[in-house]
């Protein structure tokens, strides 16, 4: 559950259950809360499951799991992601890592798997693994004056300016701050705080320093898809790197030999699920669609093969779309995770 309900609430949230957890869907008018967030700074609850993996041997163990880069320094961090043996992926995750720990932010509902394989993995060496997730609350600031925001609000550090670096400071609490990836298409930040320090630090982020407007997960899903990034539960889970463009996140190119993501301009809205068609030839489906404030229009991923930007698609039963590069729209900033072919 969201560690903050009742502030949530008292800002008009209502709410989605993600893994067993309630986290805000949106708050009124999400139309216009995105419009707000991509023209100024918003603040929303990200949903986290945390593992922590400490001892001398941690980082043998977790770059034994991932597919992709462990980060060793103190304050760096690195988004990978996690494989089964047929190399599709089971998780995303950022990695962070501490002076004695490191520490992997998971969707909601994988952490106790994770753990339990890192467990495993590490057999006798020196690597303790632990769910942490109850022990802290995770915020997201977004928007082209996110840095404005956390800067007129952390008191002892800076804003990082690179990417996947984090800095600590308070916001009348401990915190730790995280520059992320760009996953919205502008500036963006984690702030990492202990579970009991979460409502306070909530409010700071959204009514101290520059005001700053809450927005939940309709209004996320609606930024990334503008900024052409993937997410685990509807674009990656179940695929492997190089059909999602991410192979790059792993070592490698990576090839595809068949369906591949591809970015959808259609005439109305599809729904997820609906078949994409090529000449009357069913190609793909679509993974995620929604009325975009910024673009105006109805976008949509599609996971598909053989498509080619020239081509004339039907999505569903008789709507029409178009081939779009992606990312859908240009923004202050491009995310680190649009697919590369």
């Amino acid at each position: 559950m969201t560690v903050v309900r009742e502030a949530h609430e008292a800002h008009g949230a209502t709410f989605r259950e993600v893994a067993d957890r309630s986290f805000p869907a949106e708050y009124g008018r999400p139309a216009r809360t995105h419009r707000a967030v991509r023209n100024g700074v918003g603040v929303t609850e990200h949903a986290f499951d945390v593992v922590v993996a400490a001892g001398a041997d941690r980082h043998a163990v977790a770059d034994d799991a991932v597919a992709g880069e462990v980060p060793t320094a103190d304050g760096e961090a690195s988004y990978t992601l996690l494989l089964d043996d047929a190399g599709a992926v089971t998780a995303d995750c950022y990695v962070f890592a501490t002076g004695d720990r490191l520490l992997l932010f998971l969707p909601p509902g994988d952490g106790e798997r994770v753990a339990a394989a890192f467990r495993e993995r590490a057999g006798d060496r020196d690597a303790g693994v632990s769910l942490a997730t109850d022990d802290f609350g995770t915020f997201g600031v977004h928007g082209p004056n996110a840095t404005e925001k956390v800067a007129s609000v952390l008191h002892h550090a800076s804003p990082p300016e690179e990417r996947l670096r984090f800095v600590r400071g308070e916001m009348e609490g401990g915190v730790t701050v995280v520059r992320d990836d760009d996953v919205a298409g502008d500036e963006g930040y984690f702030v990492v705080c202990a579970a009991a320090d979460a409502d306070e630090v909530f409010q700071t982020l959204l009514v101290r320093g520059l005001n700053a407007v809450p927005f939940g997960h309709e209004t996320w899903a609606t930024l990334t898809l503008e900024a052409g990034t993937p997410l685990f539960e509807t674009e990656l889970r179940g695929r492997t790197p190089a059909e999602v463009g991410l192979s790059r996140f792993v070592g490698g190119t990576g090839e595809s030999g068949g369906e591949r993501l591809v970015g959808l301009e259609p005439e109305s809205l599809p729904e997820r699920g609906a078949a994409v068609s090529v000449d009357g030839e069913t190609v793909g489906t679509v993974t995620r669609a929604a009325d975009c404030p910024t673009a105006d229009a109805p976008l949509a991923f599609a996971a598909a093969s053989g498509i080619e930007a020239s081509d004339d698609v039907t999505v569903g039963d008789d709507v029409t779309a178009s081939v779009a590069g992606l990312p859908f729209v240009e923004t202050g900033q491009r995310s680190r995770r649009i697919p590369e072919f």
